[in-house]
């Protein structure tokens, strides 16, 4: 019978859950994948072989009468080879299984420079090699985590009836009112005006070109790469980013919460079944409290407290003796992660949602509420990290709307946004999560650069 040609997750599947009728039925294989180790004790050899489709590797064992032994012996950490072999079940040791080889073809070798050796590179190194770092184990971990989570966001607006709306990359405002963007030129001209007739630059946000969706099918979301050309060489900020954007009809602040928390639960239970050996993994080696913080957040109530209050807990804080970097607090002020993480972790010792922030530092969309000082906005606060969403309901009063929009002299190339407030407006919500910051939260990565594939920073661009 000829070999049964498989792949790591296919045996691990079949070995580990499948039933004894299956496990029977495997005998002899044919494995495609890059060797990880390989350690030769001149009458036995042990290779730790991964072809990509699973977290854990396969042990191919050979011995010294395999054909190919001398091949074997000599293969390279990151060789790509095709070999066949015999299933062993080996239930008495660290792994379920092993595969003696029986025959071994060397796909593509590895020159003697290969960066990646058996021992524990800095990630600092490994960035500078970010087109073979998914081949190390944390990158395996990050990447694989990475997917899933993007599928978890899917299938969490899929399964609530949410259109998915691809909003445009190339635009003509900036969103937020911020002016940190990137412009776009073409190629051969050096007039930012030449191609479109306007100034245009790269989105920095997909709300604004989604709500007009949300006031024809109720419920819709964008999801899709921001830019924003930021000097900031934090461990939070890059200039290129995914961004998670509902926005939805006929909801208030309220519902925009329970829809936030629900997302942020579903997706941190989602990955935690979908991928129990990258979690363990990450739990292992990057954070030892990052299972328990998970399934925290996962089963917490999430809490309500508005930003005045925030704020006069931090001010007794400091009047209590707190050692905050910044104990200048004031009603007004934009908190910085610290004092949000004091709330979240110190206060309330979950999740929570700060709301009705000062208009003065929030965007212009956001619905102005009755006391004239504040807006329907909230921040998600969570233990460890701070923000991670934010949202707020949308101001659908056309006048108010537009006389803030004329104050900041935004208006001129905005009057279509103005006029979905004139044509059929109802209040609606929508919220903004970071796909990258909800990535670095699950997994307990410290730095955004480390849950990019090819990461963009300031001052730095390689690939």
């Amino acid at each position: 019978m000829a070999p049964v040609k498989t792949t790591n997750f296919d045996l691990y599947d079949i070995i580990v859950f499948g039933d004894e009728t299956e496990k029977a039925n495997v005998n002899e294989v044919e494995l495609e994948g890059w060797v990880r180790t390989n350690r030769d004790n001149g009458s036995i050899g042990f290779i730790e072989f991964n072809d990509g489709t699973y977290f854990k590797n396969v042990q191919l064992v050979y011995l010294k009468e395999c054909k190919d032994h001398d091949l074997l012996a000599s293969l390279r950490t990151g060789a790509a080879i095709k070999i066949t072999g015999k299933v062993k079940l080996t239930p008495e040791n660290k792994q379920p299984f092993e595969v003696e080889v029986i025959s071994c073809e060397l796909e593509g070798d590895v020159a003697d420079d290969y960066p990646l050796q058996k021992k524990r590179h800095s990630f600092e190194f490994l960035r500078e090699i970010a087109h073979l770092r998914p081949r190390a184990n944390t990158f395996q971990a990050v990447f694989r985590v990475r997917s899933v989570l993007a599928f978890a966001i899917h299938e969490f607006f899929q399964e609530r009836g949410f259109l998915y709306i691809h909003t445009p990359l190339i635009t003509t405002n900036d969103g937020e009112g911020a002016g940190n963007v990137f412009d776009v030129i073409a190629h051969d001209s050096k007039n930012p005006e030449d191609f479109y007739g306007h100034r245009v630059n790269l989105t920095v946000t997909g709300q604004l070109h989604v709500e007009p969706f949300a006031l024809a099918f109720r419920d819709v979301y964008t999801f899709g790469p921001t830019f924003r050309a930021e000097h900031s060489n934090t461990v939070r900020h890059a200039s290129e980013f995914w961004m998670v954007e509902p926005e939805m009809a006929f909801c208030d602040l309220n519902d925009n919460m329970q829809v936030i928390e629900d997302c942020i639960k579903y997706c941190i239970n989602y990955v935690l079944e979908a991928c129990p050996d990258e979690i363990n993994f990450f739990n292992s080696m990057i954070d030892k409290t990052l299972i328990d913080r998970l399934h925290h957040v996962a089963n917490s109530e999430f809490k309500r407290m508005t930003y005045t209050e925030g704020v006069e807990l931090l001010q007794k804080a400091v009047k209590d003796g707190f050692n905050f970097e910044n104990k200048d607090i004031f009603w007004g002020m934009d908190l910085q992660s610290e004092h949000e993480r004091y709330l979240t972790e110190q206060v309330v010792k979950g999740p929570l949602f700060l709301t009705d922030y000062p208009k003065d530092i929030k965007a212009f969309y956001m619905r102005q509420n009755d006391d004239g000082k504040t807006v329907a906005a909230c921040d998600l606060l969570v233990p460890a990290v701070g923000e991670l969403v934010g949202g707020s309901q949308r101001e659908e009063r056309y006048d108010l709307l537009k006389a803030k929009m004329d104050f900041m002299g935004i208006t001129e190339g905005l009057e279509w946004y103005l006029d979905t407030r004139k044509y059929g407006g109802c209040k609606h919500s929508g919220f903004g999560i970071g796909f990258d910051r909800l990535l670095m939260y699950v997994t307990g990565m410290q730095n955004i650069r480390d849950v990019q594939p090819f990461p963009r920073t300031s001052n730095t661009i390689k690939y």
